[in-house]
């Protein structure tokens, strides 16, 4: 995995955040996941529909969602590709090897991952499968 250190000019310390994140799912460590999210973060993912649930908020929600994706798709894991900070925000390229439904095997996917950090922690995180989407979660696009 390519570190917070080799991405120049941007918040060191948020880019590290978020490469925590996905070391911890991928690790399946959900108490090293939920030590970077705000008791009253709100998280949101493209998944949505497919988990069959909604906005999830608070640590409980973050392990409805835990639970939901690994159920849904046991190996899945995060690989992030680029992250660029943006102040308190982070937008997260993110390459997601899971599995997929329809075909019922392994597959990548794209997705977008804008958090906003207070302190040390999430207060939001919304998970899209489009630039444009999270580009306007961030507050950038029109």
């Amino acid at each position: 995995m390519r570190g917070p250190d080799t991405v120049p000019g941007i918040s060191q310390e948020r880019v590290w955040f978020l490469y925590r994140a996905a070391d911890a799912l991928n690790g399946r460590d959900l108490e090293s996941f939920l030590a970077l999210c705000d008791p009253a973060i709100e998280f949101v993912s493209h998944l949505v529909k497919l988990e069959g649930g909604g906005r999830y908020r608070g640590h409980d929600g973050v392990r409805t969602w835990w639970q939901r994706v690994l159920a849904f798709s046991p190996e899945f894991r995060m690989e992030v590709e680029e992250v660029r900070a943006l102040g308190d925000i982070t937008i997260a390229r993110i390459r997601a090897h899971c599995h997929d439904w329809q075909s019922d095997g392994p597959t990548e996917q794209t997705e977008w991952n804008v958090t906003k950090w207070r302190d040390r922690e999430a207060v939001w995180w919304f998970v899209l499968l489009d630039e444009h989407e999270a580009l306007q979660a961030a507050g950038l696009g029109k």
